[in-house]
């Protein structure tokens, strides 16, 4: 079994999944940038959920892949 395993920050311990979480939102927050540039939101019918799925879909990404948490 794997330990449980804490990412430190200027010496504040924080759980893996938050580091992901955060990092998740502002990746998020880039490419919901982009599709606005670019107009693509207009395809969308909620584009409020396809923020929400996004921040899901890095999350998970940055969590399992990047951080292993």
């Amino acid at each position: 079994m794997p330990t449980p395993h804490e990412i430190a920050i200027a010496g504040v311990y924080l759980p893996p999944m938050l580091v992901a979480a955060f990092l998740g939102i502002i990746t998020t927050a880039l490419s919901v940038r982009l599709i606005s540039h670019y107009r693509l939101s207009n395809y969308f019918a909620f584009p409020s959920v396809v923020f929400l799925a996004l921040t899901v879909i890095y999350t998970v990404f940055f969590g399992t892949f990047i951080i292993g948490a």
